[in-house]
């Protein structure tokens, strides 16, 4: 009896050590031979226009509503606004359905841009492979996409991770890489093409060319979109002052879907996640529309229903690169203790041009008059992971601090991408590939254990030896 009762209080302090027990973090080494950080030339092949009048072009899709049986599918034309419709059907070439949608356009300095359209398809089924048809006459051009599987605890499902993904020769081997790597569908956190390092008509071109240089995966499978500082284009002096003004009328988010009042911040069910988008350069502190949004959503979340809580932001809330060092400071003091209490599994941000992953670590018991002034290991916590290493033209983050803070697990200024391969509801598998030279590398690799589901189970077996205990003192 004495045996068993000191195994039930042993227990719980074996788990609590473990967690309070990480090892030291690791700082690669590696240093790249980098190839030069600036964009590819306009004439070079991957910005090729498609061929014909009026031909649909930049075509991408993001998910359309709240549980992944819907698509917005965008494109632009550029000889006349064409029809916004969009046929699609389950076999190839036979289109049995079809939606109609909007057109908008804008003008940038004296930039004007196509007729930009977007299309709400719903009612999919789900697991289901879609083929469409856009465009008009000869022009026309063909796609497909495959409809998540539906909602559920235990439903695998592999997402990429890609940030500050620009349009170099670094941005092509990212992309490439990713499209090798059978992810079904982008989590992007924010800089997508860096047009806004250009001036005058040239913001608008590189916009145009961007959504040309993504298409050949953009069209094919959803990119969850966040924006990220590179999105604000405030240029006073070409006298374009409207924050987010190219990227809110070229990339749709299913916002209204989450009850959100802006598109800049959203969630959405896919298969077995649930994932918040945040804007990092939107207000955010109490009392504001984000942050009473969040909590409402994440008091929405069902980890029953969807057992990974994800949250996408761009700024890092942790971050031990030189390079926008603490900018994640008030977003981490406003939402971390919800982060916490709400078991966020992951959260993934892009803004510093390197790698980084953390322990399982919150800094919540520190306030302005007292409690531990440093992060510290909390097995309720996210991992933060930074993965703004896409390949654009500003090139790499390569100062670390020094030395390497303990909530830093790995640490490596080198272009590439992510996976999150969900297997079931208690664990995914995590991997971070390097482009080596041009080849893809995987480096960093873990097994992420589901914060509910994990806890859960452990919190089950820890009362069943309590009461078997109890009925053995009892008898």
């Amino acid at each position: 009896m004495k045996s068993l009762l000191f195994q039930l209080i042993l227990v719980p302090f074996v788990i609590l050590n473990f967690v309070n027990n990480v090892n030291a973090g690791i700082t690669s080494r590696f240093v790249r031979e980098e190839w030069p950080s600036v964009d590819i030339p306009l004439d070079h092949e991957v910005f090729a226009v498609p061929k014909g009048y009026n031909a649909p072009q930049q075509v991408h899709i993001t998910q359309g509503n709240y549980d992944g049986n819907a698509v917005i599918i965008s494109w632009v034309t550029f000889d006349e606004p064409g029809s916004s419709k969009v046929q699609y059907g389950k076999s190839d070439k036979n289109y049995e359905f079809s939606a109609e949608g909007k057109m908008t356009n804008y003008t940038f300095y004296k930039y004007n841009s196509g007729y930009i359209h977007h299309v709400l398809v719903d009612g999919l089924e789900y697991d289901t492979k879609y083929y469409y048809k856009i465009g008009d006459g000869d022009s026309a051009r063909e796609f497909w996409f495959q409809t998540p599987p539906m909602i559920g605890p235990d439903v695998p499902y592999k997402f990429g991770i890609i940030g500050d993904l620009g349009q170099t020769y670094n941005s092509l081997s990212t992309l490439e890489h990713y499209m090798e790597s059978g992810a079904q569908s982008v989590l992007f956190v924010g800089d997508l093409s860096y047009a806004d390092r250009y001036k005058y008509n040239d913001v608008g071109i590189r916009w145009d060319s961007w959504g040309r240089f993504v298409e050949k995966s953009t069209a094919y499978q959803p990119w969850i979109w966040s924006a990220g500082n590179h999105e604000i284009e405030d240029m006073p002096y070409m006298n374009e002052v409207t924050p987010f003004k190219s990227y809110l009328h070229r990339y749709p988010t299913p916002y209204l879907a989450s009850k959100s009042s802006s598109p800049m911040w959203y969630a959405i069910r896919r298969a077995s996640a649930h994932i918040i988008v945040l804007s990092s350069y939107s207000p955010f502190v109490k009392y504001t529309p984000q942050c009473k949004w969040l909590e409402e959503e994440l008091n929405r979340v069902d980890r029953k229903k969807t057992p990974w809580l994800i949250l996408l932001v761009h700024v890092p809330i942790y971050n031990s690169n030189e390079a926008h060092f603490m900018e994640g400071e008030s977003m981490r003091a406003v939402f971390e203790e919800w982060f916490t209490h709400h078991k966020v599994d992951v959260i993934f941000s892009g803004h510093v041009h390197a790698y980084e992953r953390s322990y399982r670590i919150s800094n919540i018991r520190y306030n302005v008059s007292s409690g531990e002034r440093f992060p510290v290991p909390d097995e309720s916590a996210p991992v933060y992971i930074t993965v703004g290493d896409g390949g654009n033209q500003e090139g790499l983050a390569g100062k670390f601090r020094d030395p390497q803070p303990d909530y830093s697990a790995f640490r490596e200024a080198s272009y590439g991408h992510s996976t999150l391969e969900i297997m079931n509801r208690t664990h995914a598998h995590y991997h971070w590939n390097r482009n080596d030279d041009g080849k893809k590398v995987a480096i960093d690799s873990f097994v992420l254990n589901n914060l509910y589901w994990s806890s859960n189970v452990r919190e089950r077996k820890l009362k069943r030896h309590y009461l078997n205990g109890m009925r053995m003192i009892a008898s």
